[in-house]
């Protein structure tokens, strides 16, 4: 089946078809990615499968036409920034990141600063460089600080030293706390509009109906009652501190986290930048698909973890009124017998099991590089692990290729 699968870009068969001129924007489109990637597809093939299933030789002529097309090919989506044509933004769009423009492409890392940089943060960091650079455009790190019971100037500061390290190049830093007023304003007006309301039921009750699909007893209150308690919470009173604020959703959608997700929370602790002014804060539901659209962020990259909350992100800004932005998914970096959650790594460093988050058993940057590993090696790294990534998309591309192929015959 492998051997199948691989061959499909290289057999007599793909010749016979790419010449038909059928399927003309599947060619394009692999032509797309060997042009990109073919050190890994080769890399692939010649482990997997040899010099077996790979179809008859090129003739020399149509292999030296073939690789002026590729060549050709590269120099456009290498091209002057200036120089925006069609065909190359649509060629680089094809391969990537969906309807991204060369030049026009600004992008977010956007860490929680409640824990130093580790290894699966570093992978997001380098994927977002990666098509900053490859698009040449631009490169937000903004933090995402909304949760002030966990978050401290400290991690700010030792997260932007972390991805200095890593040689991260980025244009501005920003703060999701700086659109506090505006994330405020933005929940009245859905309030005001009948899309979010205050609700007061315990969060374990809360819970249980959001998985049965049932309905709280406030969904219906009148806007009136809602900015009532609006109120209340952002007075931090005793009647706010048990409410929340709830986007008015879809309760039986079976994407449960369109269930009418929490939007606002109370939190009475002071936060690392501007104190106690407010006595509410936002969730990242909440506030990222605001603060992206806001900051003209074209692509956010997440990873797969999130993938049922794709549906949700694009609901809100919806309801938001807002410029959707486009998801990209990578796969999530685990390890084996490491520990990536830094809830996890903060208990070590609370009760004194480590010397500190650079403490060089630990899989953050800082600890790997007091361990004596070179940061070189770490990119090198985290590179490889996406370039398997890149091979397998290969080859589920090629599998739908041989598919088509077989269904030709």
């Amino acid at each position: 089946m492998l051997n199948m699968l691989c061959s499909a870009g290289s057999g007599q068969r793909w010749e016979s078809l790419r010449k038909s001129k059928k399927y003309q924007n599947l060619v394009r489109w692999f032509n797309s990615i060997y042009a990109e990637y073919n050190t890994v597809l080769n890399e692939v093939t010649g482990t997997y499968v040899g010099k077996r299933g790979l179809g008859k030789p090129m003739p020399a002529k149509m292999k030296e036409k073939e690789q002026q097309g590729i060549n050709n090919h590269m120099k456009n989506v290498s091209g002057d920034a200036n120089e925006k044509g069609k065909a190359s933004s649509k060629a680089t769009a094809e391969v990537d990141l969906p309807d991204a423009e060369v030049g026009n492409v600004r992008l977010r890392f956007a860490p929680e600063p409640s824990g130093y940089l580790h290894i699966g943060h570093s992978k997001a960091a380098l994927m977002n460089q990666y098509f900053a650079q490859r698009y040449q455009g631009q490169l937000i790190v903004r933090f995402d600080d909304t949760n002030p019971a966990k978050e401290s100037n400290e991690f700010v500061e030792n997260l932007l030293k972390d991805i200095e390290t890593l040689g991260i190049k980025y244009d501005a830093v920003t703060y999701t706390s700086d659109y506090f007023p505006q994330l405020m304003e933005m929940a009245e007006n859905l309030i005001c509009n009948g899309k979010a309301y205050v609700d007061d039921t315990p969060r374990e009750q809360m819970q249980k109906e959001r998985m049965d699909g049932i309905e709280s007893k406030c969904r219906n209150n009148s806007p009136q009652k809602n900015m009532e308690l609006w109120k209340e919470m952002i007075a931090g009173s005793e009647r706010g501190l048990m409410c929340c604020l709830r986007g008015k959703l879809d309760m039986q959608d079976p994407n449960k986290s369109l269930r009418d997700p929490v939007y606002y929370r109370c939190n009475p602790l002071p936060h690392h930048r501007i104190g106690s002014k407010y006595k509410l804060y936002p969730t990242y539901d909440f506030a990222c698909p605001f603060v992206d659209a806001k900051e003209g962020i074209t692509h956010a990259l997440r990873s797969s973890e999130y993938h049922d909350r794709n549906a949700q992100y694009h609901r809100i800004q919806e309801d938001m009124g807002v410029k959707k932005v486009h998801i990209y998914e990578f796969s999530r970096l685990n390890m084996v017998y490491t520990l990536l959650s830094k809830r996890k790594l903060l208990w070590f460093v609370q009760n004194g099991k480590v010397d500190g988050w650079d403490d060089p058993r630990f899989p953050t940057v800082q600890g790997i590089v007091r361990r004596g590993l070179k940061i070189d090696a770490l990119i090198q790294f985290i590179l490889e692990q996406v370039r398997q990534y890149i091979a397998m998309f290969l080859l589920l591309f090629l599998l739908y290729l041989s598919i088509l192929l077989r269904s030709q015959l």
